[in-house]
């Protein structure tokens, strides 16, 4: 168990390091949560750019939902050059300090510009492969994609398809690897 005085004295370490890169370097570094093969955050962050270096037994986390319509389409955007160009979910990783469920509404948020009760968002399960945890959530919700504030960094578009299209965009290799598996749980289970 951590002395309850460490945590917050971590956590004012961690922000005077990333105080420093904003006025040393001119850049934010984006420090990542450390979790243990459980699941559980331990008192560490990992800088974005080393997190496939974390020894063995340790992970950083991310996220992704897919987001159901009433007619049974699934919404999926089209990620911005800068981030590969490809086909997915929205998602991301989780910042050191923050939950799961925070992260995957602040990036609801930040992507696709809805502010969504944190209580709709249905935690479905964790995956883990050999140096990450992603936790998958599922949200039941009609968007009107037109009235949609996308952050142009992240999406380039979003639209809704089928989910025999997914199946087929899988087939083809045009839907980001780390999204499938939920996808597959998810028909599996017979959510979508």
């Amino acid at each position: 168990m951590t002395h309850p005085i460490l945590l917050p004295l971590y956590r004012i370490t961690v922000l005077s390091a990333i105080l420093y890169d904003i006025i040393m370097i001119g850049d934010v570094m984006e420090y990542l949560q450390v979790f243990d093969q459980k699941g559980n955050a331990l008192n560490e962050s990992v800088v974005r750019n080393k997190k496939m270096n974390l020894p063995n037994g340790k992970y950083f986390k991310t996220v992704i939902v897919y987001i159901q319509n009433s007619k049974g389409e699934i919404l999926i955007q089209k990620t911005s050059k800068q981030k590969g160009s490809e086909w997915a979910t929205t998602g991301g990783h989780v910042p050191f300090a923050v939950s799961s469920l925070d992260t995957m509404h602040n990036e609801i948020l930040e992507e696709l510009g809805i502010d969504i009760e944190k209580e709709k968002l249905e935690y479905i399960w964790t995956e883990k492969d050999s140096d990450a945890l992603q936790d998958d959530y599922f949200l039941q919700m009609d968007i009107d994609i037109d009235k949609l504030s996308l952050q142009k960094e992240e999406v380039e578009f979003v639209k809704w398809i089928t989910v025999s299209e997914i199946e087929k965009m899988i087939q083809e290799n045009n839907f980001r690897e780390g999204n499938i598996p939920f996808f597959e749980y998810l028909i599996k289970i017979g959510r979508i």
